[in-house]
């Protein structure tokens, strides 16, 4: 579990031990009730907040999902915060039920950070991508420039982001969080590769979102017929 979670978990877990305790001694049915109420709540936050073991592909020519979801919408739109031109974008929506921690995307550097207050529409329409209170975090990898936001919900009223200009990052190493029920925009040059389509769930930090049409080895130099090698 990551240690955002711990506010919210050991609160409600020590209520209900002392609840418990209440319910023990009295044996009034209204606090056996409470008692498997705060049981239930301490249990949800441990399980929103877990943590998993992730994969990570190595192979710097991948661009990997920022957030666990269901991506809503793929798209072609104009991202003139960092890149500055026509860009892929794709829309991440993640349920409560969703982990809810972000990962980086691509290793790089943080070259443009901002916040942005906003409204708190649900996540999953469309003028979220816009309207909504959001974080946006350029990076500027060998394989281009790329954007991703994270974009508040309706019940996710807390960004946690732990990036600052001119950090170096790495794909697939944690960032922060959104609690509870909230969106990821990614924004990817347009010579990339999409291997996502609308309607995928996807896995932070595992699942190739994308793959750059680059080398990634120095190619074989031909020795002309006769030379010396």
């Amino acid at each position: 579990m990551v240690k955002d979670g711990w506010p919210f978990v050991l609160p409600f877990a020590a209520l209900a031990l002392l609840s418990f305790i209440a319910a023990f001694k009295s044996g009034r049915p209204g606090l056996w009730f409470l008692s498997f109420l705060l049981l239930f709540l301490a249990l949800f936050f441990a399980y929103f907040f877990r943590d998993p073991e992730r994969q990570i592909p190595s192979d710097e020519n991948l661009i990997l999902s920022p957030a666990d979801g269901k991506i809503v919408a793929i798209e072609t739109a104009s991202e003139p915060l960092f890149l500055k031109s026509q860009a892929q974008k794709i829309s991440i929506f993640l349920s409560p039920l969703d982990v809810h921690i972000n990962r980086i995307p691509v290793s790089g550097k943080v070259d443009y950070f901002s916040y942005l207050p906003g409204k708190f529409l649900a996540a999953y329409k469309d003028k979220a991508s816009t309207d909504n209170e959001q974080t946006a975090i350029g990076i500027s990898s060998p394989n281009g420039k790329i954007l991703f936001k994270q974009i508040a919900g309706i019940l996710a009223r807390r960004i946690v982001c732990r990036l600052k200009p001119g950090q170096d990052v790495h794909a697939g190493e944690k960032f922060g969080m959104i609690r509870f029920g909230s969106r990821v925009d990614i924004f990817l040059p347009e010579g990339l590769e999409l291997k996502v389509q609308k309607g995928d769930k996807v896995t932070g930090g595992e699942t190739i979102m994308a793959v750059a049409k680059t080398l990634t080895s120095t190619p074989e130099v031909q020795t002309p017929m006769g030379a010396k090698k």
